[in-house]
């Protein structure tokens, strides 16, 4: 049990850095279309809708986590149906 808690931690701490990471890789080579934007907006609304936003974030991790504790359990369920 302790060999899974530290993976469990280890995974999710890598798991954020990694997020983290591309989020601000993929943030520094996005160039926006200032032309096309502005051709757009023409076109849009004059009414302001405020959404709540949902944190997406918490629910891929969750996902992740799950699927890493069925990886993590799923060698040991194999090792031991073979002996």
């Amino acid at each position: 049990m302790k060999k899974y808690i530290i993976f469990a931690i280890s995974f999710i701490l890598l798991f954020s850095l990694f997020e983290i990471l591309s989020g601000m890789l993929l943030t520094t080579m996005y160039t926006p279309d200032i032309t096309e934007a502005w051709n757009t907006s023409a076109n849009l609304s004059q009414e302001v809708v405020i959404k709540g936003g949902t944190s997406n974030f918490l629910l891929t991790l969750f996902f992740a986590f799950l699927s890493a504790t069925i990886a993590y359990f799923i060698p040991k369920k194999i090792i031991n149906s073979i002996k």
